[in-house]
């Protein structure tokens, strides 16, 4: 099974492991700002921060079933270089939410670009292959907002 061909099921939390349960509720600490760190957020619950990264991107709220990340690039500075970035991010499907870009400093600019990933025809990883090979994009990661 590829990255693309990801299975999900619609469980019961009743049936979850305690683990499990924890993560999605430090997820739901860090979305709504009661924590301001994945340290507190796992703190807050109980639970250690290596389990909530190894589950964090696994399991998911069916209430909220919306992922939002952020891209996170560095762009030339050269007209036409947001543009060409955000037409790759929407080019995937992606949602955009909302868009930050530093002042230009030695011939490039910082931007983060937050969004809705419900509808991308590709993972997060593979945006971030293939903004990474735009012309103009210096470098590019992508976080999650959790």
């Amino acid at each position: 099974m590829n990255k693309l061909e990801r299975r999900f099921y619609l469980v019961d939390a009743q049936v979850l492991p305690e683990v499990f349960l924890k993560v999605v509720r430090a997820k739901e600490l860090l979305a709504s700002g009661e924590a301001r760190s994945i340290s507190a957020a796992t703190r807050a619950v109980d639970l250690s921060r290596s389990a909530f990264y190894k589950y964090k991107d696994c399991i998911f709220d069916s209430e909220n079933g919306r992922e939002v990340i952020t891209v996170m690039a560095t762009l030339r500075d050269e007209t036409g270089a947001l543009q060409s970035l955000l037409a790759g991010i929407s080019a995937a499907g992606a949602s955009i939410v909302t868009i930050n870009q530093s002042t230009p400093e030695n011939g490039a600019a910082l931007v983060a670009v937050t969004i809705r990933t419900d509808t991308m025809q590709m993972t997060p990883e593979e945006l971030t292959e293939k903004l990474s090979r735009q012309r103009m994009v210096v470098g590019v990661h992508c976080g999650y907002n959790l």
